[in-house]
């Protein structure tokens, strides 16, 4: 993985050549309204306040749980023995993003959404609470992490989540073959080259034209940043946005050749 140097050279790149995020000189129509109505949509959300919450408390708690880390490993604690507090802060998606999502969903209102990688629940509790219609899918790899998210999720009254507790190279061939078609899939659990490609590839055989994959921390090393790449070149896909933690890929097939964009967000 990247230190906080090369990551902050990275971004600092990317904020130089990335297009402004207000849409000027954005010649797909699809990106320009995915600017408009999801990238700079203002609105003030109630589940932003009653989420945001929900973080706040998790923040609050000093107590240590024991974690079991089937994933490249948190960037900052190298112990499995950690802090609820610390693990909120580093592993956590913050709420710029996790808000992004929300919004994602809100907009493109997909039926069923899948997040690899859990934590708290708290990304978890957007994409679920911005379409209560919903079924979402998310697979936490630590126990420990589960039972919290699991509790997060019965004090905010969220019923259309499904939790599984294990491993994802078992869970979620598992759990494809049974939803059969996946229509937004956030992944945030294993940010490794070969482990992203492989969930690229099972989802795959789950998407459609509408179908929209979010790959988080896709600068976060070169493996991650060589899986992005791979990604956007293969034949399926029709369009990409880059900004930077998190990455977009769009199956569309009414746009007839290849758009990649980096914004600023």
């Amino acid at each position: 993985m990247f230190n906080r140097f090369q990551l902050a050279k990275k971004y600092f790149k990317y904020q130089l050549a990335a297009s402004s995020g207000k849409g000027h000189g954005i010649h797909s129509p699809f990106v320009f309204d995915f600017i408009k109505n999801v990238l700079r949509d203002k609105k003030k959300y109630d589940w932003y306040t009653v989420i945001e919450t929900a973080r706040q408390k998790l923040l609050k708690q000093s107590t240590e749980i024991e974690v079991e880390d089937f994933g490249a490993g948190s960037a900052v604690i190298k112990t499995k023995k950690r802090a609820v507090a610390a693990i909120t802060r580093s592993s956590v998606k913050p709420a710029k993003y996790a808000r992004l999502l929300y919004r994602m969903v809100n907009y493109y209102q997909p039926p069923t959404i899948l997040e690899l990688g859990t934590s708290f629940g708290i990304t978890t509790s957007y994409l679920a609470a911005a379409n209560t219609h919903a079924q979402v899918y998310t697979i936490e790899g630590s126990a420990a992490i589960a039972e919290i998210a699991g509790e997060t999720f019965k004090r905010m009254g969220l019923s259309n989540i499904e939790l599984i507790n294990g491993n994802f190279n078992s869970r979620i061939p598992v759990l494809l073959e049974k939803l059969k078609l996946v229509d937004l899939a956030f992944i945030d659990g294993n940010h490794r080259k070969e482990p992203t490609l492989d969930y690229f590839k099972q989802l795959l055989n789950h998407s459609n034209a509408s179908t929209i994959l979010i790959f988080d921390d896709i600068h976060w090393s070169i493996g991650m940043e060589k899986a992005w790449a791979i990604i956007k070149q293969h034949p399926s896909v029709t369009l990409t946005i880059d900004l930077f933690f998190i990455g977009i890929v769009f199956f569309n097939t009414d746009i007839n050749h290849k758009q990649h964009f980096s914004i600023r967000f």
